[in-house]
């Protein structure tokens, strides 16, 4: 498959980009040349190959969800810079 100028421009269009001239040339030439790779790719047998969503092997590695007891407030605010009772105080950021 093979785009035209037109094309591009078209495509240029509903991005909402404006192309010169050269621009509408060369990127019809860079985008024929990506449509050839995929035209090749396309020619490879893969009916053995499963479908898969990463090309290695992904796992998750969670720890387990053990409950435990809350923070005290004290334990919490231990570490703050500026506390209210056992509230953090933050600067007021609405006028």
């Amino acid at each position: 498959m093979r785009l035209t100028p037109e094309q591009v421009e078209h495509v240029a269009l509903l991005a909402r980009l404006r192309l010169s001239e050269e621009e509408r040339e060369r990127f019809t030439t860079q985008l024929n040349s990506i449509l050839e790779h995929f035209e090749q790719l396309q020619q490879l047998d893969t009916s053995g190959v499963p479908p898969m969503s990463h090309a290695v092997a992904m796992s998750n590695v969670f720890r387990e969800d053990d409950p435990a007891d809350p923070l005290t407030p004290e334990d919490a605010l231990q570490n703050a810079p500026d506390r209210a009772r056992d509230c953090f105080r933050v600067p007021r950021v609405i006028e």
